[in-house]
């Protein structure tokens, strides 16, 4: 038994680079499917009849039940097996996405975004740990989450290029069907190629009153969010789901410090690494997901873009992402300690979105858009490699899958924080910006009253992404204050100490 243990220290999966190739596959899937239906949204509400109170479900179905199982799915993981459930949260995912595909009406396709989430809460942890556990060696475990730190910072871009191409081009309900050919090609991939340590499976019982409580605590605090952008941030249903998600997920905390076997070990959040890449990706996703949402708009409506001109304006960003990710994080992750890519890559971000406060009415995007998106894209993706790869850093390999399945969280709860936050205060911005510019003449003239609408809807974008501009470098501060860990590479000599202790038998230290 202990030179099985010590196996995946000395002979590393012989055919890991190309599950990474399956796994990537998956996790596009995944990510991108949380913005490809964005641009979808509009045909399939006139072709279904979906009432404009019903429209924002046909997001915030996937978000709740996404972002509200990602820790018991990376849990399961640890339990019943990563490739399993990689395999099980990929067939899944294809039969929802067939339903929604085939939706008659709002209830069917509602229900089919609710499934994708639930499938996609355990195939996303399931992905990233199989990781964590098949690249030991720090050179290779670079390039490896280079690559999928490139998919995930850059998947939701590519999900509106997709979206607008097939939505333009093909029919609203290709937006489903494209995932079933990327769910089979993977899910035949992970049964012949991806082999997964049997040293790493959590023997443990699952701890039900955790998942209980993270669950419920979770989709409160999502739908709270989502609930203050419609009715207000002072409602009664607003401020009553937020203090329900602060009791229920206070409760998760006691329970988790008593239990023998808890859900989330406290010891996976409380490292001060891991804590701080799961805060710190957090909030720069608050930030970047309001880019999202308000750039998308701003190059529709106000500068009068197509939806696929809109996804293709959007590639310099993901080219940024995949250079920064692959080139820079990747290369440099051996030999400088992860907060110094962290906090200089969200500063970097930073930059972008100040160029991009500065949109007016005519704006050129070679001069002001294409510079600020080339330099969100290189800022996100040189932080986003080391994020990754860092939250599973150390950690036992029993842990791997919600250790995972904590990074999908801090993103999926800060994407759901960063749309409600930020769009309320666009909207906010947008009516007092107009309330106090609004003249007899503007109103007497409808190209005027257009023009008056218009700048202050942009006033509105540009008030938002100040304040994205303020949340990137708060991000930056939290890296370069709470990471403290050193070069990957710093113990290499180490491992065969590593591997008798058994203490981090995940990474070659």
């Amino acid at each position: 038994m202990p030179q099985t243990d010590a196996r995946p220290a000395t002979l590393p999966d012989p055919r890991r680079w190309k599950a990474l190739i399956f796994i990537g596959l998956a996790q596009l899937m995944v990510v991108l499917d949380a913005t490809i239906v964005n641009i979808a949204l509009p045909s399939a509400q006139q072709d279904l009849g979906i009432t404009d109170g019903n429209r924002q479900w046909v997001i915030t179905a996937y978000a709740l039940a996404f972002g509200g199982l990602l820790l018991f799915g990376g849990r399961i993981a640890d339990l019943w097996g990563r490739k399993r459930t990689f395999i099980v949260g990929l067939t899944g995912f294809a039969l929802a996405s067939a339903l929604g595909g085939a939706a008659a009406n709002t209830t069917m396709l509602l229900g089919a975004r609710a499934l994708q989430g639930v499938f996609g809460a355990l195939l996303a942890p399931a992905a990233l740990s199989l990781l964590a556990v098949m690249f030991t060696e720090a050179k290779e475990r670079a390039k490896a989450f280079g690559i999928y730190g490139a998919i995930a910072g850059g998947g939701g871009a590519i999900g509106l290029i997709l979206g607008g191409l097939l939505t333009e081009y093909m029919n609203w309900r290709w937006t489903f069907f494209v995932n079933i050919p990327f769910a089979i090609v993977a899910a035949a991939g992970a049964v012949l190629v991806i082999r997964e340590p049997s040293e790493g499976r959590n023997r443990n019982k699952l701890d039900v009153p955790g998942v209980l409580l993270v669950t419920t605590g979770l989709v409160s605090l999502v739908y709270a969010f989502t609930r203050a952008e419609s009715d207000g941030w002072s409602s009664g249903t607003t401020i009553g789901l937020f203090v329900a998600a602060a009791v229920l997920l206070t409760a998760f905390v006691l329970v988790e410090r008593r239990v023998k076997a808890p859900l989330l070990p406290l010891r996976v959040v409380l490292d001060r690494n891991r804590g701080g890449v799961y805060l710190s990706l957090g909030m720069a996703v608050i930030g970047m997901f309001g880019l999202f949402l308000f750039l998308t708009y701003y190059l529709q409506i106000v500068l009068g873009y197509s939806p696929v001109l809109t996804g293709v304006a959007f590639l310099p960003m993901v080219a940024g992402m995949i250079t920064g990710s692959t080139q820079i994080g990747a290369r440099l992750m051996t030999r400088v300690p992860a907060r110094y890519l962290m906090a200089p890559g969200f500063l970097v971000a930073s930059v972008g979105m100040f160029l991009l406060t500065h949109i007016g009415l005519d704006t050129s995007y070679p001069a002001l858009i294409l510079p600020g998106l080339v330099l969100m894209g290189l800022g996100m993706g040189t932080a986003f490699m080391p994020a990754m790869s860092l939250a599973t850093h150390g950690v036992q390999p029993r842990d791997a899958g919600v250790a995972s399945a904590m990074v999908n969280t801090s993103q999926q709860v800060g994407g759901a924080i960063g749309t409600a936050l930020l769009n309320t205060i666009a909207a906010s911005a947008t009516t007092t910006w107009l309330a106090s510019h609004a003249t007899a003449a503007a109103a007497a003239s409808p190209e005027a009253a257009k023009a008056l609408q218009f700048q202050s809807m942009v006033h509105g974008f540009s008030t938002a992404i100040w304040v994205s501009f303020g949340i990137l470098v708060a991000a930056a501060a939290v890296a370069f204050t709470f990471i403290n860990a050193g070069r990957p590479d710093a113990g290499a000599g180490s491992a065969t100490g590593a591997a008798k202790e058994n203490e981090v038998p995940v990474l070659v230290h």
